[in-house]
Order: C-alpha cells, then sequence, then structure tokens
C-alpha cells in the first residue's frame, strides 16, 4: 500500500563531493515505498533516511528525474534543489562518443546495459574470473551465478558482454587462447569512474550523517606533498600550452572548426601538437606528430591523457623546442638506442624486467610508474600499437595516466622524458584524513575510501 503524500517526503540534492551523483533525503514514518522506487532506479542506501545514486556512466541527473516522476505518481512529496534541478535541465551530449552513430536514447541504452555489468560484479551475481588488456581496453571473462559464463569488452559505461558460454571452463579455456601472456587473474584494478561511485556512496556512510545541501561543507585543506614526477597530480595543462607557445616563437597556434581543438605548428611545417579542451581523466589530450617534411611522411608520433602531470608533458615539449630537428632525423630501434633513452632509469635502479616482446622498467618505492618498451610494435612503423608506453599508477595496462610514444621515436626524446621520470618532482595535494587511492576491490572486499578527486565527467562527455 504506498505511503500516504503527506507523511513520505524526498528531498534530492546533488552530492556535496562528486561530480554528478544525487543524494535522497528521506523524512517521515511510512517510507517503504519512497525507499523500494529509489532502490529500483538504482539509489543505494547508506543509513535509514538517505540514499545515493553513483552511476558509472554520470547520468544521475536523468535517472533523478525519472525517479522523481515515479514518486510523485506513487503521491510521495518530492523537493529538488535548485543546482540539481539546473542539471536535469541541461541537454549533455557526447562528442567523442565511439559509437557515434548513436542518438542520445541509444546511447544512454548503452550505458544502461554497462551500468548492470557494473553492478553485477559489485554484488557478487557476476564473479570475474580473469582479466587481460586488448592493446586498446580492458577484457574479462566471468561467470553469472546460477548462468552462463560471459566475455566483457571495455571499461565503464562502454563495457558490454562480447559473447556467451555454457560453462565456466569453455570461456576461460577461449580467454586464455585469445589473450595469452597478457591474462591476469581476477578483476581488473577499478577505474577512476568506479571509486568515485564507490566514493560517493561510502562518504555519506556515517553513523549520524550531516544534512546534505548542494554547497559542501568547507573540507580541510589539502596539503601540498613533494612526489616523483610520475605520481604527480596532473597540473593545469592549459596554463603549460599557454606558457609553450607564448616562450616560443618558431611556433603558431591556431583553433580549428572545432570549439574543442587547439592545434601548434612548428614553422617548419615537419611538427605539429593537437591539444584537447574538453579532454578527461584517461581521454587523450595531447597528440605530437613529427614529418619528414611539410608534405612528407609522418615519421612519429605520440599522445598523452589529461590525468598526465605537467611535469611530464613540460619534458616533452621542451625537447620539441630544443631540437627543432625532430622531425629530419630516424633513429633506428638498436639496442645502443634502447640503452641511451633508458638510461636515467638504469642510473636510478629502477627494476629491469623482460617478459616475452616486452621490457619494462618499474619505479622502485611506493609510489607505482614506469616504462614499457614493445620489441613488436617497434618493428611494425605503421602500426597503432605503442612502442613505448610511459605510465604512472597500478600497471601498463591500468594506468591513472599513460604517454604512448611510436615506433621511430628519437632517442633522446624518449630520454628526456625517462630522465623526469626518474629524478623530476612535482606536487600532490593530499588530504589529511583519507588516503591517496582506495585499495583495488573485488565483490567480496569492498573498498576503503580515499580523498575526493577533482570533479571530472567521463570521456567525451560536455555539455
Amino acid at each position: 500500500m504506498p505511503d500516504t503524500a503527506p507523511d513520505a517526503h524526498v528531498r534530492l540534492a546533488l552530492h556535496p563531493r562528486h561530480p554528478s551523483a544525487v543524494v535522497a533525503t528521506l523524512t517521515g514514518t511510512t517510507l517503504h515505498t519512497a525507499r523500494a522506487t529509489l532502490a529500483s532506479e538504482g539509489f543505494q542506501p547508506v543509513n535509514d533516511t538517505t540514499m545515493v545514486l553513483a552511476r558509472i556512466d554520470h547520468e544521475e541527473p536523468h535517472y533523478a528525474n525519472t525517479t522523481t516522476k515515479l514518486l510523485r505518481s506513487a503521491g510521495i512529496t518530492v523537493e529538488i534543489t535548485e543546482q540539481l534541478q539546473e542539471e536535469i535541465n541541461t541537454e549533455w551530449t557526447w562528442p567523442h562518443h565511439p559509437m557515434s552513430w548513436l542518438d542520445p536514447d541509444e546511447i544512454r541504452s548503452v550505458s544502461a546495459a554497462a551500468q548492470k555489468i557494473h553492478d553485477d560484479i559489485q554484488s557478487g551475481l557476476l564473479n570475474i574470473h580473469q582479466h587481460a588488456h586488448d592493446g586498446h581496453t580492458t577484457v574479462a571473462v566471468g561467470t553469472y551465478r546460477h548462468a552462463g559464463s560471459v566475455h566483457l569488452h571495455g571499461e565503464d559505461h562502454l563495457r558490454v558482454v562480447a559473447s556467451h558460454y555454457d560453462t565456466p571452463s569453455a570461456a576461460i579455456t577461449e580467454f586464455e587462447h585469445l589473450y595469452g601472456d597478457a591474462v591476469r587473474p581476477g578483476p581488473a584494478p577499478a577505474t577512476d569512474t568506479e571509486w568515485q561511485a564507490a566514493r560517493a556512496v561510502a562518504a555519506l556512510s556515517t553513523p549520524e550523517p550531516a544534512a546534505v545541501t548542494d554547497t559542501a561543507a568547507e573540507p580541510p585543506s589539502p596539503t601540498p606533498v613533494l612526489v616523483p614526477a610520475y605520481a604527480a597530480d596532473p597540473g593545469d595543462h592549459e596554463a603549460l600550452l599557454d606558457k609553450f607557445l607564448e616562450s616560443q616563437g618558431e611556433w603558431e597556434k591556431y583553433r580549428t572548426w572545432e570549439d574543442w581543438t587547439t592545434v601548434a605548428n612548428h614553422e617548419s611545417l615537419t611538427m605539429r601538437v593537437l591539444f584537447d579542451h574538453d579532454a578527461q581523466g584517461r581521454d587523450t589530450r595531447w597528440t605530437f606528430a613529427a614529418y619528414e617534411s611539410p608534405v612528407g611522411d609522418l615519421l612519429w608520433h605520440a599522445k598523452a591523457t589529461a590525468s598526465t602531470p605537467t611535469e611530464i608533458i613540460s619534458a616533452l615539449l621542451d625537447t620539441l623546442a630544443a631540437e627543432n630537428d625532430w622531425g629530419r632525423s630516424l633513429f633506428p630501434t638498436t639496442a645502443s638506442a634502447i640503452t641511451e633513452a633508458t638510461s636515467p632509469l638504469i642510473d636510478a635502479d629502477w627494476k629491469h624486467t623482460i617478459d616475452g616482446r616486452h621490457i619494462t622498467w618499474e619505479a622502485p618505492g611506493p609510489q607505482a610508474g614506469g616504462v614499457q618498451f614493445d620489441a613488436f610494435a617497434a618493428q611494425q612503423a605503421n602500426s597503432s600499437l605503442p612502442t613505448w608506453t610511459i605510465w604512472g599508477g597500478h600497471a601498463v595496462h591500468q594506468p591513472h595516466w599513460s604517454l604512448q610514444l611510436s615506433a621511430h621515436i628519437p632517442a633522446g626524446l624518449v630520454q628526456h622524458v625517462t630522465f623526469e621520470m626518474a629524478e623530476g618532482r612535482g606536487v600532490r595535494l593530499t588530504h589529511p584524513t583519507a588516503t591517496d587511492k582506495p585499495a583495488p576491490h573485488t565483490p567480496q572486499t569492498p573498498a576503503p575510501v580515499a580523498a575526493a578527486p577533482p570533479s571530472t565527467l567521463p570521456p567525451g562527455h560536455s555539455r
């Protein structure tokens, strides 16, 4: 029997520390229908009077609006804060969505299916046996409780079921056949988006939560800590680009017909930098390219994510500015070139391992970072596979940030970047009551809570 309208009241507000999550505060004595309705739309309870909607596609305002209609149709009073209503009224677009042929409703359908996979894993309904990185994204094999097994492809809001199997053994055998040495046991480390969603719920899971409003109470000031460059915060990429162009008269910038893109060309027309202003997290923000001549073939290229520390990008830009003939010289990938490129890592006693076609140097100490050379990709000049992958966080196949360099990259250029990796320092802001990151988690072991990162949106999501 529905709750009576005067007794049940739901207030919906933006989460104080999450960029798009929605908090529902319930008041009244007969709240069974309100709780059930909220739960049916993905809200998770954190205590008797508070529920949180935190999705991996950042579409919480859309689903909060749907929930509002359901609650009101059940006779329940719903209050929506002004800030949340503004988000509900904003029409979001996905200019960089890989499925560009889909309309907004179809994109939401894809995201909803990915959300269900995520929820099934978190609840233990879908048990992940193994995962791997296929060179482009994360893949996994798992089995549903009392049902069949599946292969999964993609991350976050783009994850899909790629194939079905009758038994776990058939699924695992085929998975190991497809991905070979790249296969790792258990689920992949949580993505930044998954961490955000988990923290949004856990941040309010206190015995006596304070009233939630759209404006968060003033948090304790974060403390700047000096860390290795590969463990630093991303910094201000926009300011770095402006500083580079202001100090380098040989480079000229112009905006393209796409408002979110800036291109910088060297006066020789043999080097180009493309900057994506809308990139977030592990989206590609910087793309570098060098050509044989103004009308010649591409010699080498590189790309860096938006989460890459500015110290790493600055080392690359400084090298481009100092060596105007990078586009005219081609360094072969020989043993001596590899040694030259990685000599700063060797001097700094980075851990050196060889695994099949990969040579990897990993940072010593508590912060994770590394450099990987792919011998196979080095011989494929036209391949999309990176020859060098420089990263920070987790592992090379699940980095917090990455810089990827193609075949025929000059050894001296790589050396400048690896020197910054080995010797450079940067700043990370740490919060006094939280660790930097929660440990990777499985459905059986809830992840601890870390300090909330800067507000981000999923790849390509803008308004």
